[in-house]
């Protein structure tokens, strides 16, 4: 258990470094439309470079801060009967879901968009707007992002896995049940 813990500590570590340069997108596609908006109606100055720019980093956002906001446990959660149950039954749902529903749908994710971000780099493919950049780096956020929320939610399956297994010696299992706001 104690290579599985560590291996989730890694995945942890990463995703909360991804969900940092998220954060970073937000302030930067902030700054870049304001900068667009004053442009455009101040010297009558634009570009949809910019605006792309702009999706590309929302992008970045959702497809890159998604496995951090798992990692976080701060995704939404429909709560009818989840905040009732024990903490032990809430781990056994949390696996249930994670096996049954995430991972199979962020592994077929992972796999329907590779090939769509191959076939826009082999191709060069650029927007068709004046001005337009090329679309790869928007593209590669979608197999990357949902290969992060895979390996999230194997971290978060091994978590939950080692909780119910009880403590385990000399290794500190943090999960939302235990961590400390931040």
């Amino acid at each position: 258990m104690g290579v599985l813990l560590a291996f989730s500590r890694g995945v942890d570590w990463m995703n909360e470094k991804f969900g940092r340069l998220a954060d970073w997108c937000i302030l930067l596609a902030c700054a870049i439309s304001a900068g667009n908006a004053m442009s455009r109606y101040g010297f009558n100055f634009s570009s949809n470079a910019w605006l792309e720019v702009q999706w590309y980093l929302f992008a970045a956002v959702v497809m890159l801060g998604a496995s951090y906001t798992l990692f976080r446990n701060e995704h939404v959660r429909v709560d009818l009967f989840y905040g009732w149950m024990s903490e032990r039954s809430r781990l056994y749902v949390d696996i249930f879901g994670i096996i049954v529903f995430l991972l199979p749908g962020m592994i077929l994710l992972t796999w329907m968009t590779w090939p769509f971000f191959l076939d826009s780099l082999m191709r060069h493919e650029i927007s068709a707007s004046p001005g337009g950049l090329v679309r790869w780096p928007a593209k590669i956020l979608l197999p990357l992002g949902f290969f992060l929320l895979v390996l999230q939610g194997l971290s978060e399956l091994i978590k939950r896995i080692a909780l119910l297994r009880g403590p385990v010696q000399g290794v500190d299992v943090v999960t939302e049940y235990q961590r400390p706001e931040q």
